[in-house]
């Protein structure tokens, strides 16, 4: 990896961090350099706000609440959502998160938990996670999802199955 892949991998880190503490400070106004567009200085004040959280015990004990502004949240930047919810949206990606949402895994694991026939196509579904920021390599062959994110996919998936009308 090259110095300056390092330091792009960093200045991303660190912008990520100053947005997480922002959102949890409530500040949904200011945006950083690095973050993109910011909330829009014209979303009507008062639209609300949209709040989750949970306590799981999972890989390890994760808490986690955050509320954002509602309208903030229509002026978001499109482009790492979509790529969440893209990495998210295919059966076998699903799986995987899934299968590490219960902790760490090898790939072999993930490989005999997904049901997957080939460590090619397992690759190339943990690349598109890897890329969306969903999953992390934690060693050569491990794999995990950061505790900062288990409540957060935990959301999303109900959400998903909630939108999909699976809970009604």
């Amino acid at each position: 990896m090259s110095d300056g892949d390092v330091n792009d991998e960093y200045e991303a880190r660190l912008a990520d961090l100053e947005r997480r503490v922002r959102i949890l400070e409530g500040d949904t106004t200011r945006p950083s350099a690095g973050d993109g567009p910011g909330p829009a200085a014209d979303v009507a004040a008062g639209t609300g706000s949209v709040t989750y959280g949970g306590a799981v015990s999972l890989h390890g004990n994760v808490r986690w609440n955050i509320e954002y502004d509602a309208g903030a949240s229509l002026v978001l930047d499109p482009v790492p959502v979509a790529a969440v919810l893209d990495a998210l949206g295919n059966p076998a990606r699903l799986a995987i998160v899934r299968t590490l949402l219960r902790g760490p895994a090898t790939a072999t694991e993930l490989q005999e938990a997904t049901d997957l026939t080939s460590t090619g196509r397992l690759y190339h579904h943990l690349r598109a996670l890897s890329a969306a920021r969903v999953v992390e390599q934690e060693s050569r062959n491990r794999y995990r999802i950061a505790p900062e994110k288990v409540v957060p996919l935990l959301v999303l998936t109900v959400a998903a199955a909630d939108v999909g009308e699976q809970l009604r």
